[in-house]
């Protein structure tokens, strides 16, 4: 059979065609210490939100170095005493752009952070970078440090 510019075209056409179908298959699929590392984050979402200091003490690291992004760093004692004691008062937290990445027993997540506080009954609104390390501790995964960077 003689292979015509029409028949390259019929074939490329076929296979642009099915593109859609495959490219699912391809995807990677996440792994169970990704999601198990994405559940943690939620959940810290959620104890922050809930001022829940026995959540928020069980989801971090005893090591814990909290950076904000104006370059003030936290203990755990610090960071859970700030938002048990509702020294800052979480109203909403939207965690957009997430991403996750396992390496071993540690994580690096990242997400844009938005965030509406009250601190001293004022009002106040943040969005900011946000990178955090996590690491597998006893099965569960734990916060080992973040830091917040302003972004443009």
């Amino acid at each position: 059979m003689r292979i015509t510019r029409r028949h390259l075209a019929a074939a490329g056409a076929l296979a642009l065609a099915t593109l859609p179908t495959i490219a699912p298959i391809t995807a990677r699929a996440e792994s169970a210490d990704e999601a198990a590392v994405r559940k943690a984050i939620d959940d810290l979402s959620k104890a922050m939100l809930a001022a829940d200091k026995a959540k928020l003490e069980a989801l971090v690291a005893d090591q814990l170095s909290y950076g904000h992004s104006a370059g003030r760093l936290e203990t755990k004692k610090e960071f859970v005493d700030v938002i048990a004691g509702k020294k800052t008062i979480y109203k909403s937290i939207t965690l957009n752009e997430p991403t996750v990445s396992v390496v071993g027993n540690n994580a690096i997540a990242r997400h844009v952070f938005v965030v509406e506080t009250e601190t001293d009954g004022k009002p106040s609104q943040a969005k900011v970078g946000v990178m955090q390390v996590w690491v597998k501790d006893g099965g569960n995964w734990k916060l080992l440090a973040r830091q917040a960077f302003r972004t443009s």
